[in-house]
């Protein structure tokens, strides 16, 4: 007989549930998505190949761009303030 290990541990802290969502009609007009790249290498190639998969599923979404610029610290306060201010969804990439 064969026995398989689970090499899972067990949970520290309680699960939350994610419940932000933001619902996209038809062609996405009257949505911004904010891409933030976090500064490592490749991360903005990453998004600006995602920001054309976006726009040719949604053509009438807006997309606009950020780059940290130093994957080794947080994105500063004003940036995150901006992207808050001008998107209702965002997508944080990282490179290699």
């Amino acid at each position: 007989m064969i026995k398989f290990h689970d090499p899972r541990g067990d949970v520290g802290t309680q699960i939350e549930a994610y419940d932000l969502a933001h619902v996209i009609a038809g062609d996405g007009g009257g949505t911004t998505i904010g891409l933030l790249a976090n500064g490592f290498p490749d991360s903005e190639n990453f998004l600006n190949a995602l920001r054309a998969q976006i726009l040719k599923r949604f053509p009438a979404m807006s997309v606009l761009s950020w780059n940290k610029g130093n994957a080794s610290i947080p994105a500063p306060q004003s940036m995150l303030d901006e992207i808050k201010q001008k998107c209702q969804v965002v997508i944080a990439a990282w490179g290699h």
